[in-house]
């Protein structure tokens, strides 16, 4: 009875003070010391934003999160090695503790788990995900064998909002060219109609009813006489270039139907006499 009573306080104590301390990015009740700058910060992210605005571009840099040694406890402010019970008050300082990464976190909805091949935490629980070996990361079960795998494809930068997509807290998915994007980025190019990836310029989105419409628009528009040509153009999905009738409206691919094109020649009759291409600048628009 009295190991069952001291048991049921030592668990009161580890939980004390759960969720009452941390920062924006992470609920928990230590700090850590980064060893790169011997600083005390609430967590990497806090180290890299205040590192980040320095002036000095030489202060600049960011925390490796396997280098930390030592934390401090946000309950009774002691220094130690890093653990996941504080060696002094008793608590828990992160309900989720990775010794690897010295991760730790109160929220323990996330379902954070530690990846070995990726090195580091993931979140979303770790049967609802797996790992990519060519790609370099963890995805969700819905993209097993149904993605373009592309080398390191996770160890890059966002291409819209440029933040390193392998370690950040964002949501990323994969286009259908096999390049990476944070999932609210994704949205938001979808929301103002970019369909091309920001990378490779492929179609990454349904257009096949958009592209139905344009040839129905193009059909019921004939263009004057005098527009009445053929031009040269590059499909960016299939990468073969064509000679096609010129419409204002949009230049299809006669391989893959795809009108997301680039027109890479003047017109036939706009070229001299020596069979060179007189340059012209010519601004067109892709639905």
């Amino acid at each position: 009875m009295a190991e069952g009573a001291e048991h049921a306080i030592q668990t009161k104590d580890r939980d004390f003070a759960k969720l009452e301390h941390g920062c924006e990015h992470y609920r928990r009740r230590c700090k850590i010391r980064a060893p790169c700058c011997d600083r005390v910060f609430p967590c990497r992210h806090c180290h890299n934003e205040f590192t980040s605005s320095l002036s000095n571009l030489k202060d600049q840099h960011e925390l490796v999160r396997h280098d930390v040694k030592r934390v401090v406890c946000s309950v009774c402010d002691t220094e130690q090695e890093a653990a996941q019970v504080c060696s002094k008050c008793g608590v828990n300082m992160g309900e989720y503790f990775c010794g690897t990464c010295k991760f730790y976190d109160d929220q323990t909805e996330k379902e954070q788990f530690h990846c070995e091949e990726c090195g580091i935490c993931r979140v979303g629980g770790r049967e609802n995900f797996f790992h990519c070996p060519k790609c370099g990361s963890c995805y969700v079960m819905s993209l097993r064998d149904n993605h373009v795998c592309m080398e390191n494809s996770m160890k890059r930068h966002c291409p819209v909002c440029y933040e390193y997509l392998f370690d950040s807290m964002k949501g990323t998915t994969i286009l259908k060219c096999g390049h990476t994007i944070h999932m609210d980025c994704a949205k938001e190019m979808a929301d103002q109609n970019q369909y091309r990836c920001p990378i490779c310029s492929k179609t990454v989105m349904e257009k096949s009813e958009d592209w139905r419409m344009l040839d129905a628009e193009i059909a019921e528009t004939v263009m004057p006489k005098e527009y009445q040509y053929k031009v040269t153009i590059l499909c960016n999905d299939c990468n073969k270039a064509g000679h096609v009738p010129f419409h204002i409206f949009g230049l299809k691919c006669s391989e893959c139907r795809s009108y997301n094109t680039r027109r890479i020649s003047a017109a036939d009759h706009q070229q001299d006499d020596s069979g060179k291409l007189i340059h012209i600048i010519t601004l067109h628009s892709f639905r």
